[in-house]
């Protein structure tokens, strides 16, 4: 049953015939887009299709980000129906796709297509795994604060906080004018997630961050502590949505464009995605790094890119892959941080976002949480995030709880 499965994605011979088959003029691109740009991705697909004379579909899972994602493109490919391409995270999320060979190696592609010299460096180390470039880079993302300039000034807040203590006084105002101060939903458990990685680097600081996510430092400690104690406090305080833990990051991450909240933690992608999307104006928003009180001062980063099914139309799909990487492709698709040199954003077209590249666009990130970790433990975080939320698990112990996790891992 593979063999036939494998035979007719790719075209090839079954049974070690000597007759090779033409290889299909079938593709199949599976990605998480939101509802907002999917139309811009199928445009360009078509557009592909039209000049190659193939044949694509694009199937779409927004809004579940790694919490469904992964779990659904990893058991189509077990049961071999997967597709020839898909959108995904570098890190520890794509690592097992790369690690089982299910994803090919497109060294050759880069060759090819020259990608090592038009595609951002760093960004291509990021879907590199153990040596071998098994993704292509598209985005690089930097999450940050995007926010209501009227809910701000409604508040008496003058301008975005420059450290932390800042940002609690910042969130007071809001409250007391009547404003929920930070928009994040709790459902998936990613969305929210941002907001305690956050106060980890303001806790830990970047080396222990950093050497806490690779296993190395014991998360039993008081730094996190701390930031779980934070954590918590954002909710008690009502500086988070009432309910949080059971709102959809789809809905809620347009709140603060809606005017329901005053701002969220979010990436360039908001502006097309959530401001433009509601024929809002840029000038209306503005956008700050979330201050840390440390240095260097980071923000939280991460990888997208796409790999290509080892056992796929290979050829077609790096084919596909290559024109989408093509700046016009990227323009008419808004990325708007994009690895591809040449598809800066137009500052005329996304300010906001031409702003945030200016601003913070080379700096340091830290690895996002639910990247930095495997998805069985970004799950298990989750499960830890809403037990400390509910009340049912105090800061001490889910600091105890994540270094059981973490270290389950680390001797993996």
């Amino acid at each position: 049953m593979t063999g036939l499965a494998v035979s007719a994605c790719t075209g090839a011979s079954v049974g070690g015939g000597t007759t090779a088959a033409t290889p299909s003029d079938k593709l199949r691109l599976f990605t998480y887009d939101d509802d907002a740009n999917i139309g811009l991705i199928k445009a360009q697909v078509k557009k592909f299709d039209e000049q190659n004379g193939t044949t694509t579909t694009v199937d779409n899972l927004p809004g579940s980000g790694a919490a469904q994602f992964p779990d659904k493109l990893r058991t189509e490919l077990l049961g071999g129906s997967g597709p020839d391409l898909w959108r995904i995270w570098g890190g520890q999320l794509g690592a097992p796709f790369a690690k089982a060979k299910q994803a090919a190696d497109l060294t050759p592609y880069y060759q090819k297509y020259g990608w090592d010299a038009t595609l951002n460096t760093a960004a291509i180390a990021g879907m590199t795994f153990d040596g071998v470039k098994a993704g292509v880079p598209f985005v690089a993302r930097g999450l940050g604060a995007w926010y209501n300039k009227e809910l701000l000034a409604k508040a008496g807040v003058e301008a975005p906080p420059t450290s932390y203590a800042e940002l609690e006084e910042m969130n007071e105002r809001l409250v007391a004018a009547g404003i929920t101060p930070c928009g994040l939903g709790g459902k998936y458990g990613w969305h929210i997630m941002r907001l305690f990685e956050y106060l980890l680097e303001h806790t830990a600081g970047p080396e222990l961050h950093d050497k806490l996510l690779l296993g190395q430092e014991s998360w039993d400690r008081p730094e996190v502590v701390g930031a779980f104690t934070l954590f918590k406090k954002w909710q008690d305080q009502k500086w988070l949505p009432e309910g949080a833990l059971g709102l959809d990051p789809a809905d809620v991450g347009t709140w603060y464009v809606q005017g329901k909240v005053a701002y969220d933690i979010e990436g360039q992608w908001t502006e097309v995605s959530a401001i433009l999307a509601a024929k809002k104006k840029p000038e209306q928003f503005g956008t700050f790094q979330l201050p840390t009180d440390q240095t260097p001062a980071r923000h939280s980063g991460f990888v997208e890119g796409y790999m290509v099914n080892a056992r796929g139309n290979k050829d077609r799909a790096a084919a596909l892959l290559d024109f989408l990487l093509k700046p016009d492709s990227q323009k008419a698709m808004q990325v708007t941080s994009s690895t591809v040199k040449g598809a800066e954003p137009d500052a005329a077209e996304l300010p906001l976002s031409a702003e945030w590249g200016e601003k913070y666009g080379d700096s340091p990130f830290y690895t996002i949480q639910d990247q930095a970790f495997p998805k069985q433990q970004s799950d298990q975080y989750f499960s830890v995030q809403s037990d400390l939320l509910q009340g049912k698990t105090p800061p001490a112990e889910a600091a105890r709880k994540m270094q059981e996790i973490v270290s389950a891992w680390a001797r993996n």
